[in-house]
């Protein structure tokens, strides 16, 4: 993310982290592996290309390993935690959940979060006034939680 590749925020830089693990396998990945990526599209693929293969940036990458800075995710052990392998997308606004409260609750039990409904999409959580990734959701057929049935599943808040 502090590299200041456009198109890249912290989400998509920690999307990007988990899917390659290294900055290494990151340089080594072409652009249609990049789009490949849920959540990665053709213009952000190519941003990213781009901006990897420059000579100047990838100049700044070795400065940075040269300085020791780790360009390895340290990838935790979730095989065991009960929402491996689960991705949710949320929608609205929970009563007694910040957003950035249920992402962590969701990420500390093993499942990732998503920005968008796709088929990969295991749980849809709707709050008030959700958007259109609630039709989207209904539309794919997938299971679509209130804040009461996420919380079965995740805990209440602390």
């Amino acid at each position: 993310h502090a590299l200041g590749i456009i198109h890249v925020g912290e989400r998509m830089a920690e999307i990007l982290a988990q899917h390659f693990g290294s900055m290494d396998k990151l340089l080594a990945a072409n652009e249609e592996e990049l789009i490949d990526i849920e959540g990665v599209g053709p213009k952000i693929g190519a941003s990213i290309y781009e901006f990897l293969h420059a000579g100047a940036n990838l100049q700044l990458i070795e400065k940075l390993r040269q300085a020791g800075l780790n360009l390895v995710e340290v990838q935790s052990e979730t095989g065991d935690l009960p929402l491996s392998g689960s991705t949710f997308v949320l929608t609205g606004r929970l009563e007694n959940w910040s957003r950035l409260q249920a992402e962590g609750r969701i990420k500390s039990l093993g499942g990732s979060v998503a920005d968008s409904v796709s088929k990969k999409t295991s749980y849809v959580v709707v709050g008030e006034e959700p958007g259109s990734k609630l039709q989207r959701a209904r539309t794919l057929g997938i299971p679509i939680l209130d804040e009461q049935s996420f919380e079965e599943i995740v805990g209440a808040r602390d």
